[in-house]
């Protein structure tokens, strides 16, 4: 099922939130993401929210006051427990459509106005807060799925053959280290590991000296399923809630030593940054495109990842965008440099297809899982999305504005992602920020 658009994705719709109506906001009424943050450090525990505009409307306070209506008396009582991995795990997926459509009832221009009198008491400024995971990770997947990533990354190692020939029939993917998941704004320490950059050298346990970044998308599963049992590619979307933004950093020197036979370890798993506003699927309605589009002479997904609801809508059109500052740049007080630009619409298979082969052999995902993408780039040079294709394996540096060069990342430098979807007729929507800041290894 691929969520339907539908009237609260009407563009002329506003909110008396005024910051909610301007073009450029990531976060109109027709957007409304989930999150969880903490209010104040005084808080004992971080609440569940919704940003709107430059405001995160408090949740835990809206719904535990009564703000929304008999139907949700029974959660307002256990609203000290309440996030989204105990929401969506006590109540079912369903239950956050419901709180998003009466926030949005509330938050519209036009509510009533004892309603609006009561709800501003629930705004708190985004400004002010700390942002917290959104759930709570068990379990984290990340997926290769960006072609023209892994045909750049194997003309760099494999010239004359860069794809391998599982590559166009299975979702190639990894497991990652859910405890290593961060919240943007979290700074990031740099790694150590073995390196063997000298070939006639036994490795070296040092610093990691090309560090990067990858961007990606990441969406959250909302209801699981049981072990031993599949997901059809039809039901897929039915268990995924919604999408984020994702920074996997990578020790490149130390993946190239490590990663035969058995693949990314600790290059990959000391560090993965996400943006702490869950978009959902069905503010992602009017922004849905046709799956990937094959080569004449690729060969079609095998039937259990086949679907013509999928291959027509199963793609998500999303911009992203990757900036990077340099400490000299901001001593200097210079704006952070956009690096590249690219578009989930790119991906070689959809989130459907992750998903369902994900779980084909029986592997139980659960509430609040995390599964990524990999990095998402384009055809071109400006569309890649990790420094290792920027600057080609180091071996082409970067020019910043201010005459830095980079290669990879240096210590100080902090590197920002966006995301935001646009189609005509349709209110922009964003994802907020997804940052992290590199600091010395020890």
């Amino acid at each position: 099922m691929i969520y339907e658009i539908n009237e609260t994705h009407d563009p002329s719709l506003k909110s008396w939130v005024e910051s909610a109506n301007d073009p450029n906001t990531d976060f109109p009424i027709q957007n409304l993401p989930f999150c969880m943050f903490w209010p104040g450090q005084q808080s004992e525990s971080p609440r569940l929210g919704m940003a709107i505009g430059d405001q995160i409307f408090d949740l835990y306070t809206a719904i535990s006051s009564g703000l929304f209506g008999a139907d949700f008396d029974e959660i307002a009582q256990e609203m000290e427990l309440c996030d989204l991995s105990f929401l969506t795990e006590v109540y079912g997926p369903e239950v956050l459509a419901d709180i998003r459509r009466a926030a949005f009832d509330v938050l519209r221009e036009g509510a009533p106005d004892d309603l609006v009198r009561d709800a501003k008491k629930c705004l708190v400024a985004a400004k002010g807060i700390d942002p917290e995971l959104p759930f709570e990770i068990g379990d984290y997947t990340d997926f290769y799925c960006s072609i023209y990533h892994a045909t750049n990354v194997g003309s760099m190692f494999r010239p004359d053959d860069p794809l391998l020939p599982n590559y166009k029939y299975v979702p190639i993917g990894y497991h990652g280290r859910a405890s290593s998941i961060l919240v943007s704004g979290t700074d990031i320490k740099r790694p150590h590991g073995q390196n063997r950059s000298d070939a006639e050298a036994p490795p070296v346990f040092i610093p990691c000296k090309n560090l990067d970044y990858e961007m990606e998308v990441g969406f959250f599963v909302g209801g699981g399923n049981e072990q031993g049992t599949a997901i059809p590619i039809e039901e897929a979307e039915q268990h995924i809630f919604g999408l984020c933004l994702v920074n996997d950093w990578s020790a490149r020197d130390v993946q190239a030593w490590e990663y035969q036979p058995l693949g990314p370890f600790l290059a990959k798993n000391f560090a993965t940054t996400i943006s702490p506003f869950v978009v959902t699927m069905e503010a992602l309605a009017p922004f849905r495109t046709q799956a990937f589009e094959r080569d004449a002479g690729d060969p079609e997904p095998l039937e259990y990842l086949a679907d013509e609801e999928n291959e027509k809508l199963g793609g998500i059109d999303i911009n992203l965008e990757v900036f990077i500052q340099t400490q000299k740049m901001r001593d200097e007080n210079i704006a952070p440099h956009l690096l590249s630009k690219s578009n989930m619409k790119d991906l070689y298979w959809t989130i459907a297809q992750m998903l369902t082969h994900h779980a084909s052999n029986g592997c139980n995902l659960q509430t609040g899982d995390l599964i990524a993408t990999g990095t998402i780039s384009g055809k071109h040079k400006g569309e890649r999305g990790s420094m290792l294709e920027l600057s080609w394996r180091g071996t082409e540096p970067i020019e910043l504005p201010n005459g830095e060069t980079r290669r990879f990342l240096e210590d100080g430098d902090e590197i920002i992602m966006k995301g935001y979807c646009e189609r005509e007729g349709f209110r922009r929507i964003g994802f907020g920020e997804c940052r992290g800041r590199i600091l010395p290894a020890d």
